[in-house]
């Protein structure tokens, strides 16, 4: 019975692949979302050039430009400093941690839409509670090296 319970309780780690598995998870994940934009928006834009509509669904949809290109400029931003800020404080995760919670507070005013001093006071909190207990867990208690 002893050695019953013991197999249930080892682990045993195969090395040579188990890298791959949370990019397994998150390719099905991704590949879930793709059909489902499939079937929720190019299925109607389809539909709507069989039937010869002038105005199809998607092309006139409006968009906000300024909040679209900054975000796209914060990510590229928040990749590069990810790695200029990590190198001034190798295998600690303070580059990690400093440029997420800069990140996490221009994203959160970017998109705020009411800047009153509730909401502000809720971004700042947000901005620096939320990467530091990622920080937390992730480099603390899992012993995960961050950039």
């Amino acid at each position: 019975m002893e050695s019953g319970l013991s197999s249930l309780l080892s682990v045993s780690i195969d090395f040579e692949t188990s890298h791959l598995f949370f990019p397994r998870i998150i390719h099905w994940i991704m590949a879930g979302l793709f059909v489902l934009i499939l079937t929720t928006k190019v299925a109607p834009f389809m539909a709507s050039v069989k039937r010869g509509e002038r105005t199809l669904p998607i092309v006139g949809e409006a968009r906000d430009n300024f909040r679209f290109f900054g975000t796209l400029v914060l990510i590229a931003a928040y990749f590069y400093l990810m790695a200029v800020v990590g190198d001034l404080f190798p295998y600690t995760g303070y580059g990690f941690l400093m440029v997420s919670i800069a990140f996490v507070f221009l994203m959160s005013l970017l998109y705020l839409h009411d800047w009153t001093k509730k909401a502000l006071t809720i971004v700042v909190v947000n901005a620096i509670v939320a990467p530091s207990l990622a920080w937390f867990i992730l480099a603390k208690l899992f012993t995960i090296t961050l950039p």
